[in-house]
């Protein structure tokens, strides 16, 4: 290698202005040498579009690309175009005539640079370009809006050209300041990083034009003082001010920027990791060497001084940051991390060196990368695996994938670590170190039930073209489902290992769907076993899978990483495998005819739900069984509020009644849905057959009740709730039922009584201010004096309440009293309610007086002490003997002796439940006990 001299000025030596020139020079002259490398791997129209926009920020013509209008600012300071480029506009528009611009000292374009990896080794035909341009600070507000307009229209003009050219406007005073409002790179992550992206301009910018970098003239041993020496050469001359552009220093990066830094390309990482990765792999250089921290950029200028110009590759950007990265995991003896950073190197570098060059003639980069390689111990084998990456399928995917996923986790417990330790702050820091972690979370992290996405950016396209799907049992008789690759035989399948095994067949084919392994072209084979599924089945179902769940996934937003993940998508699938037909194979004519005869919810036999989260996770949960829809529709409901209810699809493909299977589902999960959230504490009523299951809001939980059967049902809807509680009934549920009637009649702060008649008997049922109902069947002789006991006694009771009622209490202390008969159903309509006035003069009638007090003991049993015609009769004086004698009191008042029943006519809790807090089914439960006690021993 070939040197010129080593230049190491001393400002209190004094400084000599042609050491300053030749140092411009020598940068220049790598400048050049890169941009020719850059030219080099481009198409003809992409260097034209290259060499012609220095041009086209110097002037303003209306049949150049990019003209918004005469006032906008146009210039480049220092600039001239030279013949080629000058040419190269003429061949663009003929009629082009260039005037030079006279009179006018300063230009508002202070300088024009390329920033990336334009001319270096990891320059491919995709590179775009990220150009800066560096403009007066002294603009105002319509000009740089103008100036917008025409950076948007060159870029326009650089997509016909085939490049991808992205501009970004840069106030140089405000940028020192390290104030901006923009991404200054395609690959920026805003405002979170400034010395680290001045690092990489300073090392990787392609000048173009204007005024140079007033850094390139500081030695890299005086950056810890860059402002005084800055200023030492600007207030002696040595360089003119409008010649330089500055942009600050590298004297000290604050640790927070490793922190946003690094949580910005792991953040990439998760989509694009071998990119990504490599850069993040520098962060954590550049902060283990934290206080001491040495940019690569100043090595790169140590080396122009020292006057290693012919060393283009050794002063590469990326060859620099791969040699730094390889002395730190060398000297911690990190092999599995340095393998994974030479093998980004080598896909960013993108230089297949298992096929032959183009043209015979090999690139630059490609010796670099073949003496890379050489010193790496490569062989053929690992550059033939690495040049079809974009073959790579399912097993070479899921083995880089743990040496993607280690690395990630690594860097994100590296930057927690960093940032405790140091107390680093960042505008990134408190927040997005959260939201980074939820993101890797959702991306890597395995759950119970979750479908593990494989494809971290590996591979572009993991499909096969065929597979072979498996239905068997293991050692233990457990049956499960396996993936195979190819189209194979049953006698070959021993002989091969699956891709993928599953118990259940819907979270194997999530996975498949996922992670692109099937798609519209993959021939499946089925060896569906004793499982039931057809071929069409299957294929119905992946139709649904790629329809409902459309690849690639729209990306999560931050708002909604800081939240609680949430269910976004559900799709529900019915009787996978399964018809109800079945159920009775050896009578099919017996079997159809319940089947027709069945309502849909009925013939539920499974439910494999799938659920695409907030966090674009995919979740899979299979029900099966008799309680298979209401255990599904508790889980689908308890984590659905009515401000995010999820997109909901149902699909059933049995052969019979398929459709209407699907429909009902939906339709029962819609109206759960709707009627849990009207009101804190609602619930829902689903039938399936002769079980019913009430569902119910408590807070943010959802309580389910499973009843066996109708009586079972009547018993739990007695229950106190001590707030009313409405109550929804599913469409289908108690259908017909007069009990349906009455409960589709609740109100709060209301006693409503309903009666029917059974001849000698009457049904009695009330639904109480709460909504809670009591029934008790009692003799009939009319409505009069059906109703007159329990009118009386919730007269009583409303009165001891209003009674003990305090003004702070809520509770309703004067419901209204509605009474209802219930007409039965007839061969022409339903069963109906007919509202009945109060009985009148009826309350107040003189009766026999039965009062109950109930107080609490320490033995937990309750004390009952009993009036009768204000005669006391105390459980502590009569013991076992108490209800007999009352009973005895009773007949001796009694003409000739009757023993038709006793009522009680009046209640007190206090004594059980405090002042107030009895609820009506409460003191009905208590006095129908007692009742039924005391009418027992009067009976005998």
């Amino acid at each position: 290698m070939t040197r010129t001299q080593h230049i190491h000025p001393i400002l209190e030596d004094g400084i000599d202005r042609k050491v300053l020139a030749t140092l411009r020079a020598r940068f220049l002259a790598i400048n050049s040498a890169r941009l020719e490398r850059a030219a080099q791997a481009m198409s003809t129209r992409q260097q034209q579009v290259l060499k012609l926009l220095p041009l086209l920020f110097h002037v303003n013509h209306p049949i150049l690309p990019g003209y918004v209008s005469a006032s906008t600012p146009a210039g480049l300071a220092h600039f001239e175009p030279d013949a080629e480029q000058l040419a190269e506009a003429q061949r663009l528009s003929r009629s082009f005539a260039y005037k030079p611009l006279r009179g006018k000292t300063l230009q508002p374009i202070l300088g024009l640079f390329l920033m990336g990896s334009l001319g270096t080794v990891a320059q491919d035909e995709h590179s775009d370009l990220d150009v800066w341009v560096c403009h007066d600070p002294e603009l105002t507000t319509q000009q740089i809006e103008e100036l917008h307009r025409k950076c948007e229209l060159l870029r326009s003009w650089a997509a016909s050209q085939g490049s991808e050219a992205h501009f970004f406007l840069v106030d140089p005073q405000r940028f020192t300041q390290g104030q901006r409002e923009a991404k200054l790179t395609s690959d920026d992550c805003g405002t979170t990083q400034h010395y680290l992206l001045l690092d990489e301009f300073y090392r990787t910018a392609l000048w173009l034009g204007g005024c140079t970098p007033l850094w390139w003239l500081v030695p890299d041993y005086e950056e810890h003082r860059y402002a005084e020496y800055v200023a030492t050469l600007l207030a002696k001359r040595f360089v003119r001010a409008d010649e330089v552009l500055d942009l600050g220093h590298l004297g000290q990066v604050p640790p927070g920027e490793f922190v946003g830094a690094g949580l910005w390309q792991l953040y990439k990482a998760i989509d694009a990791p071998y990119k990504s990765l490599f850069k993040l792999l520098l962060v954590e250089v550049y902060a283990s060497q934290y206080p001491q921290l040495r940019c690569l950029a100043l090595d790169f200028k140590q080396a122009i001084y020292q006057g290693r110009l012919d060393a283009l590759e050794e002063l590469d950007p990326y060859i620099a940051a791969y040699q730094a990265i390889e002395r730190y995991l060398s000297e911690r003896g990190d092999r599995e991390r340095l393998e994974l950073a030479r093998r980004c190197l080598y896909l960013k570098i993108n230089r297949p060196l298992s096929r032959p060059p183009v043209n015979r003639s090999k690139s630059w980069q490609r010796i670099l990368l073949e003496r890379f390689t050489r010193d790496w111990r490569w062989d053929e084998k690992q550059f033939s695996l690495l040049d079809n990456r974009s073959r790579w399928k399912v097993r070479q995917v899921s083995q880089e994938r743990r040496a993607l996923v280690n690395e990630l986790t690594y860097g994100y417990r590296f930057l927690s670590e960093f940032t405790r330790r140091l107390q680093a702050t960042s505008a990134l820091t408190s927040r997005d170190l959260g939201v980074l972690g939820r993101r890797l979370y959702a991306a890597i992290e395995r759950k119970a039930g979750k479908v593990e996405v494989i494809n971290l950016g590996i591979s572009p396209d993991m499909s096969e073209d065929s597979l072979t799907l498996v239905h068997g049992y293991d050692a233990a008789g457990d049956a499960h489902w396996s993936l195979y690759q190819g189209q194979l035989t049953a006698p070959e399948l021993s002989n091969y290992a699956p891709l993928k095994r599953a118990r259940e067949l819907i979270a194997l084919l999530a996975w498949c769907h996922r992670n692109g392994v099937v798609d519209a072209s993959t021939h499946l084979s089925l060896f569906p076993g004793d499982s039931g599924l057809s071929e069409a089945e299957l294929f119905a179902l992946f139709s649904d899978l790629r329809r409902v769940l459309p690849l690639p996934l729209q990306p999560v937003s931050e708002e909604a990483l800081l939240a609680a993940c949430r269910p976004s998508r559900v799709l529900l699938l019915v009787n996978v495998g399964l018809d109800p037909m079945q159920l009775a194979p050896e009578q099919p004519t017996i079997a159809e005819q319940a089947i027709q005869n069945a309502a849909p919810e009925n013939l539920v036999l499974s439910i494999d739900q799938i659920t695409l989260n907030s966090w674009n996770e995919l979740m899979v949960t299979r029900y099966e069984g008799p309680t298979a829809l209401p255990q599904c529709l508790r889980d689908y409901v308890e984590q659905t509020t009515r401000e995010a209810e999820p997109q909901l699809q149902v699909f059933c493909f049995a052969r019979n009644r398929g459709q209407a299977i699907g429909r009902r589902v939906e339709e029962i999960f819609h109206d759960a849905c709707a009627s849990l959230a009207a009101a804190p504490a609602a619930r829902y009523l689903l039938q399936v057959r002769q079980h019913f299951h009430v569902l119910q809001r408590d807070h943010d939980s959802l309580r389910v009740s499973s009843l066996n059967d109708r009586d079972a049902l009547v018993e739990h809807l007695a229950e106190a709730h001590h707030a009313y509680s409405p109550l929804q009934l599913d469409r289908k549920a108690l259908e017909g039922e007069e009990l349906a009637l009455m409960l589709a009649q609740g109100r709060p702060g209301c006693l409503q009584v309903f009666y029917r008649s059974l001849g000698e008997t009457a049904e009695l049922s009330v639904l109480d201010e709460c909504n809670a109902l009591w029934q008790q069947t009692l003799p009939y002789r009319d409505e009069r004096s059906l109703l007159k006991p329990l009118l009386r006694f919730l007269e009583s009771m409303l009165y001891r309440r209003r009674a003990q009622q305090t003004a702070t209490m809520a509770e309703t202390t004067d419901p209204a009293i509605l009474i209802y008969r219930i007409r039965p159903a007839s061969i022409t309509q339903p069963a109906q309610l007919e509202r009945r006035p109060l009985p009148q003069g009826e309350i107040n009638d003189p009766f026999y007086d039965v009062q109950a007090i109930v107080d609490a003991s320490e033995n937990g049993r309750s004390q009952v002490t009993l009036y009768c015609n204000q005669q006391e009769f105390s459980g502590l004086e009569y013991g076992t003997d108490l209800f007999a004698a009352v009973a005895r009191t009773i007949l001796a008042h009694r003409r000739a002796g009757e023993r038709y029943p006793c009522y009680i006519t009046d209640l007190d809790l206090s004594g059980l439940h405090g002042s107030g807090r009895s609820q009506t089914v409460q003191y009905l439960r208590y006095k129908s006990r007692l009742e039924a006690a005391l009418n027992a021993v009067l009976e005998q």
